[in-house]
């Protein structure tokens, strides 16, 4: 009889055991999910500099890349450092492909996208954007000493085989160029750059930073400014922060860019381009 009692005391003591460590397992991840609030997770592709990139140290600013032993620079960072710092969250930065980042953002991996986007009309209809944080200009990053390094206006493309970042409204402007040759669309800038150098195209379109970037890590590139060039929207040229519909990040979002006088982030743009990985 006591041994019967015994191996129930043991069986009882064991199941209560049991369920309290299943209680405390719901209690830990009750604690990392109030940890995942207080984080502000950005997708970028960490590709594209001046605007963002990847290097392998903190140097200079850069924050850890999520799951990635490598870091991330660039002015997109240095933007969403002060946005998370204003927010009072942990900036964790989510590597993304280019390709990604907008159903990152729609399925809740990713709080928001800092990647040199801008706002159009398309993106619109299915993700919001804050105001602009950047406005820049289109040109086109060509040989150094080569056929189009004098071109002034799209006319002198004529014949050009020409290319711009796949899903950009770049790649759409190049219609605009009468006689040339669209060539297929790249995944990204750095694919692109060895497309140039192998004279595989002869130019792609691109954002002012960027071109001096190229032509700061690169001396066999340089960037053409038209005197008379692309037709673009403000919403083409300017660069937004993407948000998920109705979020409401937007309104804090926007009280701190504009904190950031327009003097400031040219400073930030002019360090971003100087600081920038001689690879990028």
């Amino acid at each position: 009889m006591k041994k019967n009692l015994s191996l129930f005391s043991i069986v009882f003591l064991a199941a209560m055991l049991f369920m309290a460590g299943c209680g405390s397992g719901g209690s830990d991840a009750g604690s990392s999910s109030e940890g995942e609030d207080n984080t502000f997770k950005v997708g970028l592709e960490a590709a594209y500099a001046p605007f963002n990139w990847t290097q392998g140290d903190d140097s200079n600013g850069a924050v850890k890349i999520d799951g990635n032993a490598e870091y991330a620079g660039g002015y997109d960072v240095e933007i969403a450092k002060r946005i998370a710092e204003d927010l009072g969250k942990e900036l964790v930065i989510v590597k993304t492909e280019w390709d990604g980042l907008v159903p990152a953002l729609t399925s809740g991996k990713i709080d928001a996208i800092i990647a040199g986007m801008s706002p159009t009309a398309e993106r619109k209809e299915t993700i919001d954007f804050s105001d602009h944080y950047y406005t820049s200009e289109l040109v086109m990053v060509v040989k150094k000493g080569g056929k189009y390094e004098g071109a002034t206006t799209l006319a002198d493309f004529k014949g050009a085989k020409i290319t711009a970042q796949l899903n950009t409204f770049h790649y759409s402007v190049i219609d605009q160029i009468e006689g040339v040759s669209k060539e297929t669309a790249m995944e990204s800038f750095p694919a692109m750059r060895v497309a140039l150098e192998s004279g595989m195209i002869d130019g792609y379109v691109s954002e002012r930073p960027e071109a001096v970037s190229a032509s700061a890590a690169n001396e066999n590139f340089a960037m053409v400014e038209f005197t008379d060039g692309f037709e673009t929207s403000e919403e083409d040229t300017a660069i937004a922060v993407g948000l998920e519909k109705g979020s409401d990040l937007t309104e804090q979002i926007n009280e701190s860019l504009k904190a950031i006088s327009e003097e400031e982030r040219q400073e930030i743009m002019d360090a971003a381009i100087q600081n920038q990985p001689a690879a990028q």
